[in-house]
């Protein structure tokens, strides 16, 4: 069973995200909550595997929300909920932990999509999105693309090339196919960059990336 909490200040949407998880036989909702606050303490006294986070609420917003939940003991994949796409706030649940965003519009099948993808690792961003995203908001920092670069150097060259290809959003099935590898070799090459560059999710791994080359 994959556990799921949704937090977002609009009781509306919690009910309309609370029936549809019930559609699916293969999910259970852990809580409901108002705000962040109570997002990272649900979070915490019960098991969590995806998060669906509003992304602007009252007393913790849902940037300090994801970083919290995302340093939690157990951290459930988060994906936040969203109106606008091209958004700062989008790019700060990122740069937080932020496995995907939905738009608050997503058709109720492919939210329930992202759920499951999240929950076996996936990220939930369309790679044309994320790139304006990032384009947008990203600013360079000297001291962060040094550490960047420094990082990406202890990568092997295939793994540079996984790299690459997580940069530019790819999944685990498109990158076999582009490096003539298999599927469960291009998930031991993920995990192993995830651990060398000491991020914990595909999207951060594409965020530091694009601060490698800044």
């Amino acid at each position: 069973m994959i556990r799921v909490l949704i937090a977002d200040d609009d009781p509306l949407v919690r009910s309309g995200l609370t029936d549809l998880v019930a559609t699916d036989e293969r999910l259970v909702l852990t809580g409901e909550a108002a705000n962040g606050s109570e997002a990272v303490e649900l979070a915490r006294r019960h098991r969590t595997d995806v998060a669906l986070v509003d992304i602007r609420m009252p007393v913790l917003d849902g940037i300090a929300a994801t970083g919290a939940l995302r340093a939690l003991p157990r951290p459930p994949a988060v994906a936040v909920l969203t109106t606008f796409d091209l958004d700062e706030y989008v790019y700060g649940a990122l740069r937080a932990g932020a496995a995907g965003f939905l738009l608050k519009d997503t058709p109720p099948d492919d939210i329930l999509r992202a759920v499951h993808v999240l929950a076996d690792g996936g990220a939930m961003l369309s790679p044309t999105v994320t790139r304006t995203v990032i384009n947008r908001f990203h600013s360079p920092d000297a001291a962060r693309a040094r550490a960047a670069r420094k990082a990406v150097r202890r990568l092997t060259p295939r793994e540079r090339e996984v790299l690459a290809a997580l940069a530019d959003g790819l999944t685990n099935a498109e990158i076999a196919t582009l490096l003539r590898l298999r599927e469960s070799t291009v998930k031991a090459h993920v995990s192993r960059v995830l651990a060398e560059l000491g991020v914990t999710n595909r999207v951060q791994a594409a965020l530091l990336a694009r601060d490698a080359v800044t």
